[in-house]
């Protein structure tokens, strides 16, 4: 059965040509828009053909080397993300260029940081049963997003697992001990912090679920919140700020990175 395209925002495909359309007028290239904003050319390309979410730089600089008199930058705040069904995409587009990210996860371990078995194990045995074509889709986009963590040791990554994520028994003991050394593994990473919030100290704004924050270039702040079926990607500073307060209570509650290290090592040597 063929799958129906991504659809991307209708925003992004006309603030794009916009773009394309004042540079265009203004006589200036792409590599010399580029270069104004310390972009590649190819991003810059991607962000006209509406293929990324063009960045408040982006329309700034446009703005200026343009002289669009503001009506470039103005067309920023029709950008921001809206809640919506299935948000995963412009999560993704956020996350591959945030400068921070702070994600809390309740009963699985983070997706960046999941093991190739893991994600195997878990996009085998969703619901409702995919065909083997989109399994193996899902699964290269996962860990093609696990790249982040090696590529962006300027990014500022904090992960915060409930205490049951390292206990579920995904795929048996021997994965499941695979994993948790993978989490050790990537603690040591300078970037990265891994905390647990022991299940004996969690406050009770933690059983609501996962959070997940990012901050961008323009330093500005989304909350994502991963759902059974649906999923919200928040831009309203009144709904980040609640957020940000929730998962800066949980993380108050967790461990320190060492006592991290040592309680995840005493949850893998009882497996």
């Amino acid at each position: 059965m063929p799958k129906e395209p991504t659809q991307l925002p209708m925003t992004w495909r006309y603030c794009g040509d916009q773009l394309k359309l004042w540079r265009t007028y203004a006589g200036i290239s792409r590599e010399e828009i580029a270069k104004e904003a310390d972009y590649d050319a190819e991003y810059v390309k991607s962000m006209e053909q509406g293929r990324r979410r063009p960045t408040l730089r982006m329309l700034r600089v446009a703005d200026q080397v343009c002289r669009a008199h503001g009506t470039l930058e103005a067309a920023d705040q029709y950008l921001k993300p809206e809640k919506s069904v299935r948000p995963i995409g412009e999560f993704m587009e956020l996350e591959e260029t945030a400068i921070g990210l702070y994600w809390y996860e309740t009963l699985l371990v983070p997706g960046l940081l999941q093991t190739e078995e893991y994600v195997h194990e878990l996009m085998n045995h969703g619901l409702p049963p995919l065909d083997d074509e989109t399994v193996e889709e899902r699964i290269t986009k996962r860990l093609r997003r696990q790249s982040l963590l090696d590529g962006k040791s300027d990014t500022a990554f904090n992960f915060v697992i409930y205490e049951a994520a390292l206990r579920t028994m995904v795929g048996g003991a021997g994965m499941m001990r695979r994993q948790l050394e993978r989490l050790l593994e990537v603690q040591r990473m300078r970037n990265v912090c891994v905390q647990v919030l022991p299940a004996g100290r969690a406050p009770y704004v933690a059983f609501g679920g996962p959070i997940i924050l990012l901050e961008t270039e323009e330093h500005e702040t989304y909350a994502y919140l991963p759902g059974q079926g649906v999923s919200t990607l928040q831009s309203e500073a009144s709904d980040v700020s609640r957020q940000s307060r929730a998962f800066g209570t949980i993380r108050m509650q967790a461990l320190g990175m060492e006592d991290s290290d040592e309680y995840i090592r005493k949850v893998a040597g009882e497996l």
